[in-house]
């Protein structure tokens, strides 16, 4: 509030300076701002119906801001919020980790050490009330779900439990808290020398969550590391500059910005970062961007390590939030970024509709495919900063090894199977009704790794389950998916028997990038293959 009442009487007096300074303009009739003044004014004040002033002022933003770049963007005070809270490593409320099942809410874990789990909420139980309001069987949205699970630190909510076994249905009542949302999805030892570390975007805690993951690999004798940035949409700069720290050398330069009114501004390595030496494998696709470009781009420009997958998405631009006196926010987009070898990776912008379309065309060029589809013009070759290795600028990170989607699994009736939802709801089935017997066979993970397989029996579940659903059974089509199909139940059901961490480590079982990374690491001559590039 003190923030708001603060921007506020800011822009209150950049207003009141610029009136005093226009009124001895000439000109100020004529200005830009006094035009837009006068024309909101007129139509809030004079217009034939009555009109919303907070929409009109609200529109005229969004209007502004479309003609600028896709990133350039306005949020309401509720867009704020949801935006922030993922960023910001956390929001408040009850603490379960759920999916909507057959419109109920399923609690897949509950947060360790959260309100839910203190009260005795478990893995497998379903919330079908509110404070006596229903929520399942309602056809309630996740949103107004939501809405009623979270509030403020300290508040109390009231809630109706079915537990399998359990006759009557449990009442808890849970004090909401501080709830942690991470940005790290998972870190293993992929075997007794490489380790991963999976992270979903840059937030306020990814650096402190990285530094915890990594020391806990290290005490488990991780010598190379995997970064996995596939998928990660970017996040704050400076937790990526942080990142990026912890592999380049002192004076290194990490990132530097440029814009029209924003001079040239350098980030460097400190010098005390703790994996400046071991063999580094960063992983990136065509879904990572912004802040996953930084750290790949500076990687790869110092010939740090070796980057591998697909061309990143191409996002440069960096935004300042402008926060407005109600809440909400402009983000508006004021300079470049550029790795240490110069090369701007915002791809280009020539109008919304081309630039959201930028994936659909890279996979119907066959960029997804093969590497040689990818024609960079030679204006756009640079050269790396230790071994003058080519590199291209103007359009995302393209890797140093390429691999393409691999399609080789994946059918329409697998396709079906996911968009209608079958594959999760087999899974809480199966989960509900296996959960104790499975925990007791397998005492730990590995036992369940390598000895856990779905039997036929189970996976007729899945057949069933989709015709159903509407989603004919294609017998040719499902043995080419099977193994897919099973390994994907195989690690949701490890999650929930587990955590993320036995999530990833069973899904990656068949992530082409992961399995190029642990190739290249397992190489003897791996210091050698950036000259090869």
């Amino acid at each position: 509030m003190k923030r708001t009442k603060f921007i506020a009487g800011l822009l209150a007096c950049f207003f009141s300076i610029g009136l005093v300074q226009a009124q001895k303009n000439k000109n100020y009739g004529k200005s830009a701002a006094r035009k837009l003044q006068i024309a909101e004014f007129a139509i809030a004040n004079l217009y034939v119906d009555s009109v919303d002033e907070r929409k009109l002022v609200e529109d005229a933003i969004v209007g502004m801001l479309k003609n600028l770049d896709p990133h350039s963007t306005y949020s309401n005070p509720e867009e704020v919020k949801k935006m922030n809270e993922p960023l910001e490593g956390k929001f408040e409320g009850i603490g379960v980790q759920f999916n909507m099942a057959e419109d109920t809410l399923f609690v897949i874990q509950p947060v360790s050490g959260g309100p839910s789990e203190k009260v005795g909420i478990l893995a497998g139980d379903r919330i079908v009330a509110v404070n006596d309001t229903a929520i399942a069987g309602v056809k309630m949205s996740q949103e107004d779900i939501m809405r009623r699970l979270r509030g403020p630190k300290g508040t109390k909510v009231h809630l109706k439990v079915v537990r399998r076994g359990v006759k009557e249905q449990l009442p808890f009542t849970v004090t909401r808290d501080k709830i942690p949302v991470y940005s790290l999805d998972a870190s293993y030892m992929v075997d007794k020398r490489i380790g991963y570390i999976k992270i979903n975007r840059f937030g306020a805690t990814t650096h402190e969550e990285f530094m915890k993951a990594f020391r806990t690999l290290k005490e488990r004798g991780m010598k190379d590391l995997i970064l996995d940035l596939q998928g990660n949409g970017g996040g704050y700069l400076n937790i990526a500059i942080d990142l990026a720290n912890e592999f380049l050398d002192k004076g290194e330069l990490i990132v530097y910005t440029e814009g029209r009114r924003n001079p040239r501004s350098e980030f460097l390595a400190k010098g005390d970062g703790k994996f400046q030496k071991g063999r580094l494998v960063v992983l990136v696709d065509e879904f990572s961007a912004s802040a996953s470009e930084i750290v790949s781009g500076a990687v790869q420009d110092w010939d740090r390590g070796v980057v591998v997958g697909r061309r990143t998405f191409g996002k440069g631009l960096v935004q300042r939030p402008i926060d407005l006196p109600d809440g909400s926010m402009i983000r508006l987009t004021i300079a470049r970024y550029y790795t240490p070898a110069g090369r701007c990776i915002q791809k280009p912008y020539e109008s919304i509709e081309q630039y959201n379309a930028d994936l659909i065309e890279r996979y119907n060029s066959g960029e997804m495919m093969s590497a040689d589809s990818i024609h960079f013009p030679d204006s756009l070759k640079t050269q790396t900063l230790k071994l003058g290795r080519t590199v291209y600028g103007g359009g995302g990170i393209m890797p140093d090894y390429f691999v393409p989607v691999d399609t080789t699994l994946y059918t329409d009736y697998h396709r079906k199977l996911s968009n209608k939802g079958i594959l999760l709801k087999t899974h809480y089935k199966l989960i509900d009704a296996h959960r104790e017997e499975w925990k007791t066979t397998y005492k730990d993970y590995t036992s369940f790794n390598k000895k856990f397989e779905l039997s036929d029996n189970l996976m007729q579940q899945l057949i069933d389950e989709g015709t159903k659903a509407g989603v004919e059974y294609n017998e040719e089509q499902y043995h080419k998916s099977e193994s897919l199909m099973k390994l994907q139940l195989k690690a949701l059901i490890a999650r929930d028997l587990w955590d993320m961490n036995e999530y990833y480590q069973t899904i990656n079982a068949v992530n082409e990038s992961v399995k190029k990374a642990v190739e290249l690491l397992e190489r003897d001559d791996f210091e050698s293959l950036l000259m090869k590039k």
